[in-house]
């Protein structure tokens, strides 16, 4: 009867204990599962937050189309500036070429490495969307400016560059209006705040020649 007793008991215990580790062990695949599921879901989440905060979280349309737009108006800036060589004869016209070069090309290969970053092209394959950029000169412009010489050059250079800048500013502007991604306003804020200037500086000069 004693043997019986402890055989149940026994089987009893083995059973309890049975049940025991198969709840463990169901605790323990699902507390892995819904950890690692957890885990799995918090890192894609993380890598896709991550992945658009750099491509799509940081930018938005208006950003690229600053960026688009105004690569193409600074590299005409730059043609501009460049013809002044040989040309130009105005101090005051060959300091502000000097001051075109330095700021535009840094900004032109900022610009360049946004959009690369955006997965996005230098210009899009139908223009702008009906969006003009505002103070481009036109082909028989470039001509006329590389055509002059001296005095001639700097009063065209300057009528011709406060244009241009006008554009620029007002590009600027929109942006600083309707962009998100913060680099991308600020390039916004120095073209709008130097290039003003520039343009008030340019005045002056007419005003002299």
């Amino acid at each position: 009867m004693r043997a019986l007793n402890h055989h149940r008991i026994t089987r009893k215990l083995a059973l309890s204990g049975a049940v025991a580790a198969a709840g463990l062990l169901l605790a323990a695949c699902g507390g892995s599962g819904d950890s690692d599921g957890t885990a799995h879901g918090g890192r894609a989440s993380a890598t896709a937050s991550a992945s658009s905060g750099a491509s799509a979280g940081t930018f938005n349309d208006a950003d690229v189309m600053f960026a688009q737009m105004m690569i193409p108006h600074h590299e005409q800036a730059l043609s501009m500036a460049k013809l002044a060589d040989g040309r130009a004869e105005d101090a005051e016209i060959k300091q502000i070429v000097a001051a075109v070069e330095k700021a535009q090309d840094p900004e032109i290969r900022k610009m360049k490495s946004w959009l690369k970053a955006w997965g996005k092209p230098e210009a899009t394959a139908g223009g702008h969307g009906g969006h003009a950029m505002a103070g481009m000169l036109s082909d028989a412009d470039m001509t006329d400016l590389a055509a002059a010489k001296g005095r001639e050059f700097d009063r065209k250079f300057a009528e011709l560059m406060i244009a241009h800048h006008e554009g620029a500013v007002e590009m600027a502007k929109t942006e600083q209006k309707d962009g998100k991604d913060p680099e991308a306003k600020k390039v916004a804020d120095d073209v709008v705040r130097t290039q003003a200037a520039e343009i008030a500086q340019l005045r002056k000069v007419l005003d002299r020649l």
